[in-house]
C-alpha cells in the first residue's frame, strides 16, 4: 500500500487571511507553500472583471478572491499570465548586462515577480477541501495528499489559484507515475513523484549512475539526499544494499512508497539525515541541487543549493565515509559554469580541499525540451550544459 503522506501542521497553526465582504469581516486558513504572510489586502471578484484590471490590482498587491465561474477564473489566470509574460520595455540608451550570470538573475527577477503577480488570484475552499464555485473541480484527494485530512472544525480555506492547480498537476503525475527506463521493463519501472519532491524527468543523470562500473566493495552504497528515492533504486535494482538519507520529511515518505511500489524495501534502508548517515561504504552516491542560488520555494530546494552547501557538505565529509578503496560519485550539471556561478577551478578546488582525488568522469548531454528551447532566456547556457559524473577517491585510500 502507498505510505500516507507525512503529517503537515495543523490548520489552527496557519496564519488567516483577513478581509471585507457585503459590509462584513471575513476571514479563512491561508493555504501557501512559499514563506510570507497572506495578503493584506483582498477584494472580492467574479466573472465581469476584465483580465486588464485583475492583473492592474494583482500587480499592485490587492489579491482576488474568485467569486465566479471556477472555469473562467482559469481563464483569468492564463490571460494574465499572457500579460506577465510580455517582454519588459526598455529604453533605446539603457545600457543591458548580456553576461550569462546576468541573465540568469534577470530571469530569476522575472520569474519571482510573476509568481507573485499570478498568485494573487485566489480561490476559495470549505473546509473538507471542496470548491463553492460554479464548474469547479473536485479536488479533495489532491489537497489531502499535500495538506493532510480535512479538519471539520477548521474552518474557511483560501489558496492560490495557481497554487491549486499545481497541487492538481503533482497528484496525476503522483498516480500515473514517471517511466525510468532505467529501472528495467514497464511497468514496474515508475517512479511516483510526490508534490514538492523533485520529479526524474531529466533522464540522464539516472542513466550515469545506472550505467557507470560499480567499485569493488562490500555490496553496500549510500545515496545522500534520496528524494523520490530513484537513485537508490538503481543501486538496489544493480544488487546493492542501499543507506538512503534525506532531510525532508515528504521526500522520505515518497522514496518510501516508491521502494514499496518496487518491491524493494528490503534492499533499501531510509534513515533521516543531513547529508551522510553512520559509518562507511563503498560507494556514495550524490546528486544535489545543482545552482547556487537561494530556493524562493519548497520545490526549488531541489534546483537551489544556497551557498552550494550541500555539494560542499557532500565533498567534505565524503572521505570519512568512504570504505577503503571506495568511490563517492558526485553527479552535477555544469550549468553553473556557463551560467557565471561557479567555475570548474573552485569545483577542482572543493574536491581538493576535501581530501579527495578524480579518479574518472562521464559525461552526458541533456535531452530535455529546454536544452534546444531558443526562446528560452537562457538558451546559450543550457545548449552548453553537460551533467557528469564524477568519481572520486579519498587522497589517501
Amino acid at each position: 500500500m502507498p505510505t500516507p503522506p507525512p503529517i503537515p501542521p495543523c490548520a489552527q497553526d496557519l496564519p488567516l487571511l483577513h478581509w471585507t465582504e457585503d459590509g462584513e469581516p471575513r476571514q479563512a486558513r491561508w493555504r501557501c507553500e512559499r514563506p510570507g504572510p497572506p495578503p493584506a489586502r483582498v477584494v472580492t471578484a467574479d466573472d465581469t472583471l476584465s483580465a486588464d484590471a485583475a492583473y492592474r490590482l494583482a500587480c499592485e498587491g490587492t489579491a482576488l478572491l474568485w467569486r465566479g465561474d471556477f472555469q473562467n477564473a482559469r481563464q483569468l489566470l492564463t490571460a494574465m499570465a499572457r500579460r506577465a509574460d510580455r517582454p519588459p520595455r526598455r529604453g533605446s540608451a539603457q545600457a543591458v548586462d548580456t553576461t550569462a550570470g546576468a541573465a540568469f538573475h534577470r530571469h530569476r527577477q522575472a520569474q519571482a515577480q510573476r509568481a507573485r503577480v499570478l498568485a494573487m488570484l485566489l480561490i476559495p475552499f470549505d473546509a473538507d477541501f471542496a470548491i463553492p464555485l460554479r464548474r469547479a473541480p473536485v479536488v479533495r484527494q489532491a489537497c489531502a495528499e499535500v495538506w493532510g485530512p480535512p479538519d471539520p472544525d477548521g474552518g474557511a480555506n483560501v489558496a492560490a489559484l495557481r497554487e491549486l492547480l499545481g497541487l492538481v498537476s503533482a497528484h496525476e503525475w503522483r498516480k500515473k507515475g514517471v517511466p525510468v527506463p532505467a529501472l528495467g521493463a514497464a511497468p514496474d519501472n515508475r517512479i511516483h513523484p510526490h508534490h514538492g519532491v523533485f520529479s526524474p524527468v531529466r533522464g540522464e543523470y539516472v542513466e550515469l549512475v545506472a550505467e557507470a562500473s560499480l567499485p569493488v566493495g562490500d555490496g553496500t552504497a549510500f545515496d545522500i539526499g534520496t528524494g523520490s528515492g530513484v537513485l537508490a533504486a538503481v543501486l538496489a535494482r544493480r544488487g546493492l544494499r542501499v543507506t538512503a538519507t534525506d532531510m525532508d520529511d515528504s521526500a522520505l515518505a515518497c522514496a518510501r512508497d516508491n521502494l514499496q511500489r518496487l518491491a524493494l524495501t528490503p534492499a533499501v534502508h531510509l534513515l533521516q539525515a543531513d547529508l551522510f548517515p553512520p559509518g562507511r561504504s563503498s560507494l556514495v552516491v550524490c546528486n544535489p541541487p545543482w545552482l547556487p542560488a537561494r530556493p524562493g520555494s519548497p520545490i526549488e530546494r531541489a534546483v537551489y543549493d544556497e551557498d552550494s552547501r550541500m555539494l560542499l557538505g557532500f565533498l567534505n565529509g565524503l572521505a570519512a565515509h568512504l570504505a577503503p578503496g571506495g568511490e563517492g560519485w558526485l553527479i552535477l550539471s555544469d550549468l553553473a559554469e556557463h551560467l557565471g556561478l561557479r567555475t570548474r577551478a573552485e569545483l577542482l578546488g572543493a574536491i581538493e580541499a576535501g581530501g579527495l582525488r578524480v579518479l574518472g568522469r562521464i559525461d552526458r548531454r541533456p535531452v530535455h525540451r529546454k536544452a534546444f528551447d531558443t526562446q528560452d532566456p537562457l538558451h546559450a547556457a543550457r545548449s552548453a550544459e553537460v551533467t557528469s559524473l564524477w568519481r572520486l577517491g579519498a587522497t589517501d585510500g
